[in-house]
């Protein structure tokens, strides 16, 4: 066996420690290699587009609950959303023109629960809004309003909606989403939307941009249960077939 001489270890140890030295302080020196920023992630960065598209609506559609935040424009309207949900039904706020409601559902049962400046505005009768104040209204499942509003309560159903780009599909590179590492994904370079889809632990969604300036979503708390509770009798109000007209 031939002796390796002192001088060409001592040379490569100092090229090894002078390459984690380029790697650690972002120089770039010709012979060492970038850090991987696929390291110690669930791996779909190094998934084409369309196959990381399908694991992120796969992880969201199995996952029991997630929080779901921003906006959503809709028929020229802008609902500001703030819900939890769950495959049992959900609970939070919606706010549209400058009217703020919120919505439950438990099951198929659909509440809406807003001011009298709601109701005031909804038919115009001051009787009625005072006995609409403040109540979880039950919305009857053939009211216009069930079909319009019972999809922002409705995980699978706005999910499905929401989690899907445009046009052809491309990876975006490595970013960061409220601390937590994501690929992005883009539809038609970003006319068709933007998706950032975590590099931590499942590949859920964290962040939506809607192509065609349709709103931006944010998702949060996957797999955290919540409760929803069937509001008091005192505290709720059958308004009967139809709800008043919007």
């Amino acid at each position: 066996m031939t002796a390796i001489p002192r001088s060409r270890t001592r040379r490569a140890a100092w090229a090894a420690a002078t390459c984690v030295l380029a790697v650690t302080g972002a120089m770039a020196l010709t012979g060492c290699s970038s850090e991987d920023p696929d390291a110690g992630t669930n791996g779909v960065g190094k998934l084409p587009a369309d196959q990381i598209q399908a694991k992120t609506r796969d992880a969201a559609r199995t996952a029991p609950a997630v929080h779901l935040s921003g906006t959503v424009v809709t028929s020229g309207r802008t609902y500001t959303l703030d819900m939890q949900l769950k495959a049992e039904g959900g609970t939070g706020s919606v706010t549209s023109d400058g009217a703020t409601f919120r919505l439950l559902r438990i099951g198929r049962q659909l509440y809406l629960k807003a001011d009298a400046g709601f109701w005031n505005h909804a038919d115009g009768s001051d009787g009625a809004a005072g006995k609409l104040d403040g109540k979880y209204v039950k919305v009857p499942q053939g009211d216009p309003a069930y079909k319009k509003f019972s999809g922002f309560t409705d995980k699978d159903v706005l999910l499905d909606g929401l989690l899907t780009l445009h046009g052809k599909l491309a990876a975006d590179g490595h970013h960061d989403e409220s601390g937590t590492r994501t690929i992005r994904i883009t539809g038609d370079t970003g006319s068709g939307g933007t998706l950032d889809v975590s590099l931590e632990g499942k590949p859920y969604p964290l962040r939506l941009v809607r192509g065609g300036s349709a709103g931006t979503l944010s998702f949060s708390e996957w797999g955290k249960d919540f409760t929803v509770t069937q509001p008091a009798a005192s505290d709720t109000v059958d308004y009967g077939k139809q709800l008043p007209t919007s």
